[in-house]
């Protein structure tokens, strides 16, 4: 990953997490006076006649609203809820499969509350019916996660130490 394309967050003017960006939007937003500089602990860019700052965080000079964001339903997403374990027997298998609570045939939706993730055994033994007709019950009630500043931006915490203060305020 260039330096262009690392990852930037981008603050209200509340200070609250909005959206994650690259360095390079992160600039354009800085250079526009969009946005200013939070943390530069990334050094500079150079160009031939002047140097900028490379950011890991910007904050935006005016409020920005927008609607509560939601955790959008994807495979990655149920994993991660689930964490990467069986929802029926708890073992965290290298082979995970996603499983209807209640099988789509039977009504069931393609839901967060309808959608666990399942080791392929277990998956089997359930087959097509419903987890009370299986006999197999869940070891947490399947529902959408939050969508806490710390949920949605936790992935980039490995690398961007810098961010935690701004994070688990929110």
């Amino acid at each position: 990953m260039g330096a262009m394309d690392r990852p930037v967050l981008v603050l209200n003017a509340n200070y609250a997490p909005l959206h994650v960006c690259t360095t390079r939007r992160a600039l354009v937003l800085v250079l526009a006076e969009k946005a200013t500089i939070i943390l530069n602990g990334r050094g500079m860019i150079r160009t031939p006649s002047t140097a900028f700052p490379l950011p890991s965080i910007i904050r935006l000079g005016q409020m920005v609203s927008r609607p509560q964001p939601r955790v959008r339903l994807s495979k990655q997403e149920l994993f991660r809820r689930d964490n990467h374990s069986c929802q029926y027997c708890g073992r965290q298998d290298a082979v995970l499969t996603i499983d209807h609570v209640i099988p789509r045939r039977l009504g069931g939706g393609h839901t967060w509350s309808n959608l666990v993730t399942a080791c392929a055994a277990c998956n089997r033994k359930k087959g097509g019916r419903s987890a009370p007709e299986a006999g197999m019950p869940l070891l947490r009630t399947p529902s959408e996660p939050p969508a806490t500043a710390n949920y949605l931006y936790r992935r980039y915490l490995p690398v961007n130490q810098d961010w935690v203060p701004f994070i688990d305020g929110w």
